[in-house]
């Protein structure tokens, strides 16, 4: 069985579109839902990047069922791992337990607003493994004092705890982060349906732990609208992780991918209202052994259509595929 999730994307639409959005998908029967924390759109075309945790809490407070989830925060530039702890615990306060921490090492693109520079990815995982520890630490009560190589802690202490903390879900794309996942997540997070990265978190420590991807698709009843969409918007996805780690403005992501056509998109996201291509799309991740899927549906303007869409049609047809 895998589930089916919604993703508030915060750089395509404003933050009360987004908890209409996420509102609208509860009702259509999506089984859980993630939201993106960006500063930064990847592209201009999609025009938006409102503050992740404030709609968070106001999704927390306009549903009642579906489950939230950071996909994902970095808890090491922009953020001070004692404060994503805190605002952690609040929002699975505010959503009465349905909350899931997904936490990554980051891209360039957002971070580097704090001005710190963009480190290399060893250094940049060395931070990544001290602030788990750190949040793991706040959610377990009481006082934390810390002096680490790149975090120190003073006194600080989560006043309001849940009685279960959030789980904690880390990002992957290769060895490095799946071991760091396998050790010390929760559940494990990826953007590409490979199983060797959940053969790697197995290995490491993952077995049994849920494994959450996400696909981004392209609903339109005119298919060439939707490759129009898909292309404006989405071209940057198929650079890979360790592009887009590192290129630091949505002006860079034009540039790299200049020579994306459409076709080129059409051929990586299911485009149209065909429910059969958007089947097979989420096939490999079931074939790899991913429990849970979250969508993407591109572009903010078309999420309405989407969401009733979804409901009559698609879910349908993924719950006959994969139960």
């Amino acid at each position: 069985m895998v589930q089916i999730g919604y993703t508030m994307m915060t750089e395509q639409a404003g933050p009360r579109e987004l908890v209409d959005h996420v509102v609208r998908a509860e009702e259509a029967g999506f089984d859980f839902s993630v939201t993106s924390d960006h500063y930064f759109p990847w592209l201009r075309s999609q025009g938006h990047s409102p503050y992740a945790w404030a709609v968070l809490g106001a999704a927390a407070q306009a549903t009642s069922r579906i489950p939230l989830m950071t996909y994902v925060t970095c808890p090491t530039f922009r953020y001070h791992p004692a404060v994503v702890a805190q605002k952690a615990a609040t929002v699975q306060l505010l959503s009465e337990g349905r909350f899931r921490l997904g936490l990554g090492s980051g891209e360039n693109l957002n971070e580097h607003v704090v001005g710190g520079g963009w480190p290399s990815v060893d250094v940049r995982h060395e931070m990544f493994e001290e602030a788990v520890e750190i949040i793991r630490a706040l959610f377990k009560g009481g006082h934390v004092n810390r002096r680490g190589t790149h975090f120190d802690v003073e006194s600080a202490r989560l006043w309001d705890l849940p009685d279960e903390a959030p789980p904690i879900g880390i990002a992957v794309s290769g060895e490095q982060s799946c071991e760091l996942a396998g050790r010390l997540g929760d559940l494990v997070i990826a953007t590409e349906p490979k199983a060797g990265l959940l053969e790697a978190f197995d290995r490491h420590g993952g077995e049994g732990k849920p494994r959450v991807g996400q696909l981004p698709v392209c609903y339109d009843p005119d298919r060439d609208t939707a490759v129009k969409r898909a292309h404006s918007q989405f071209r940057w996805f198929g650079s890979g992780w360790k592009v887009n780690s590192e290129l630091p403005h949505p002006d860079s992501f034009e540039a790299a991918t200049q020579f994306v056509t459409p076709d080129d998109v059409a051929d990586a996201i299911p485009c149209g209202d065909d429910p059969d291509a958007f089947v097979e799309a989420v096939r490999p991740y079931a074939e790899a052994g991913f429990t849970e899927v979250a969508l993407v549906q591109i572009g903010g303007e078309s999420q309405p259509a989407y969401l009733d869409w979804s409901e009559k049609t698609l879910l349908p047809a993924l719950r006959d595929a994969f139960g």
